[in-house]
């Protein structure tokens, strides 16, 4: 009989732990890793040469939005086709649960809106087989998955299912809501929710256009649910802000830790220019480090490039989105609409016009013509200025709005726009770099049609270690690994080390790039998204079993529902 499950060979092992690399074979068996060394002559039931390639742990990745996706597909994608082997969904207060009937399309239409999940796809494959948060764990456990899954309570949910109207239209919560919501937190808590998030942004609408239940809920309210968490259980409070009242805010994630041992994290994104002598994200790692003197564990989530939005006919929103005249043939086949857009009256027409009640990011971002560039391929996801609409519009002395409107019906009407909405600045290596951060805000399984962030860690390796060498690839692995395992208390993975989970991604780094994200209609009620290829990850390996070759899925489901931290294993398993 073999003596491993799975042998990876000759590998250049980096271990999560910051550490240099060395040259190793890595044996499994019953999930975890039971030896590192030379295994040269012990035999293998499966086997991986990872001659010339880099050994790294599994991606954790603590800021997903798979709440409705987790309920009917089997596949956290993009993620896990992309090295994430664990995820922690239920960010920025929206979710599925808890849920009475009643209130079940209040919740659609906010994860419809904060989320950009249509809402056609979350009506069909949202099985609502729970109200409680703790039916709702139960009914995830129920699915078999590619990989490991965590959620948070979400405050919005949260809100309706204590205060129904009151909580949708957001009136202050009274004493008796307060406890209310305490105690479906302790419950949701004891079930295995890892922790709490809410959402303090304008940014956030329902569907309807509406502010979120959540959106400026009294720090009161916010203070007293927090007091649920249980440092002992690693338990998070998660937040997004458009910090205000800065110092009232990081005082709710500052106080909770203080009250509780909990950790505290929230969304640190760079949202100035790069010439401000005292920006908001500067700040905050000020307050980060504060808090770290005073023994609190509290960690800003960044990104390792910009939020990037893209925009097109193919997707789900573009400039022209909600302009009377194109509503009018939306509902035409793309060969049949692009027809009818090119005719001279019609593109006079919907130049004329405005758009009637768009999104939130047609409304910030849709004429802000320096910052948004052609998508071209492979997509570069910090382009020169001087290749932006305006740019390329003034060279051509043309108006950039109708330059754009062009440009988006060339190529069949496939021609797409890439928008760094924010986080667009030479500052992203020091942010990454800062020890007190995780690298995170990917969005998988939210914003399907219009961004595409989920290989976010890809890219950190990509463009900060292989092109700039701004980080070493030890630093960069650690990040991505180890460190956002520890926030959660996913403690039995994120290093190679024996007795570890056997969560694993084989890489040939030299050949490391991604591809430009395409549209797939693979959601239901035929609902379309985005996803990304990457080139060069050989394998992706969950529990020891090969979920993902060169990008392609075996059809193992070897991962599960977390519920709550995950203690370190007691030591390895000896080979028999």
């Amino acid at each position: 009989m073999p003596v491993y499950d799975l042998v990876i060979r000759n590998g250049k092992v980096f271990d999560g732990s910051g550490a240099d690399p060395v040259a190793a074979d890595i044996g499994i068996r019953g999930g975890v890793i039971t030896d590192i060394g030379d295994l040269s002559n012990v035999s293998a039931g499966e086997e991986i040469d990872a001659s010339g390639q880099i050994v790294t742990p599994g991606f954790v990745d603590v800021h997903t939005h798979y709440d409705g996706q987790a309920t009917w597909d089997s596949r956290l994608g993009p993620n896990s086709s992309l090295g994430t082997t664990t995820v922690v969904m239920g960010n920025c207060g929206v979710g599925f649960a808890p849920c009475r009937p009643a209130d079940r399309e209040v919740l659609v239409q906010l994860m419809e809106g904060v989320e950009e999940i249509p809402g056609s796809a979350l009506a069909e494959g949202i099985p609502w087989t729970w109200e409680t948060f703790p039916e709702f764990l139960d009914e995830l456990e129920k699915i078999p998955r590619d990989i490991d899954a965590a959620a948070l309570l979400p405050h919005g949910p949260l809100r309706v299912f204590v205060m129904g109207q009151r909580g949708v239209d957001r009136e202050p919560a009274t004493a008796d809501d307060i406890a209310s919501m305490q105690a479906v937190a302790r419950q949701a808590l004891d079930a295995g929710a890892v922790g709490f998030s809410t959402s303090r942004t304008l940014i956030h609408r329902s569907a309807t256009g509406e502010f979120i239940p959540s959106y400026q809920a009294g720090h009161d309210e916010l203070k007293a649910i927090g007091n649920m968490l249980d440092g002992s259980k690693h338990q998070v409070f998660q937040m997004v802000s458009d910090w205000d009242e800065p110092e009232a805010e990081f005082d709710v994630l500052r106080q909770t830790c203080r009250q509780t041992g909990a950790k505290g994290t929230f969304t640190l994104l760079i949202q100035s220019a790069d010439d401000d002598p005292d920006p908001m994200w500067r700040q905050h790692l000020t307050r980060i480090e504060a808090a770290e003197t005073e023994g609190l564990t509290i960690r800003g989530q960044v990104l390792s490039r910009p939020v990037g939005m893209i925009m097109g006919y193919t997707a789900s929103m573009c400039t022209f989105s909600d302009r009377p005249t194109l509503n009018r043939y939306s509902h035409l086949p793309l060969t049949e609409l692009v027809a009818k857009l090119k005719e001279p009256d019609v593109k006079q027409q919907i130049l004329a016009e405005e758009s009637i009640s768009p999104h939130i990011f047609v409304t910030f971002f849709g004429k802000r013509f320096a910052g948004i560039f052609p998508m071209e391929e492979p997509i570069n996801y910090l382009p020169d200025k001087d290749q932006s609409v305006l740019a390329r519009a003034a060279a051509e002395n043309r108006d950039p709005e109708e330059w754009l409107y062009d440009y988006l019906l060339e190529n069949e009407g496939k021609n797409l726009v890439y928008i760094p909405a924010t986080n667009y600045s030479r500052f992203i290596p020091e942010l990454l770099a800062h020890e007190l951060t995780v690298p995170a805000l990917g969005d998988g399984g939210a914003h399907v049609g219009s961004i595409c962030d989920a290989s976010a860690a890809l890219y950190l390796l990509i463009k900060w270690v292989k092109e700039t060498q701004t980080m070493s690839l030890a630093t960069a692995i650690r990040k991505l690994t180890r460190k956002p395992a520890e926030l959660y208390g996913f403690l039995d993975r994120g290093l190679i080390k024996c007795g570890m989970l056997a969560d694993l991604n084989v890489i040939d780094f030299d050949a490391l790039a991604l591809a430009t994200p395409h549209i797939v209609n693979d959601l239901p009620a035929g609902g379309h998204r985005f996803l990304q290829k990457a080139i060069g990850l050989t394998a992706t390996i969950k529990s020891g079993q090969v979920i993902y070759r060169d990008g392609q899925s075996t059809g193992k489901l070897p991962g599960r529902l977390l519920r709550g931290y995950q203690p370190e294993s007691a030591g390895a398993v000896s080979p028999s």
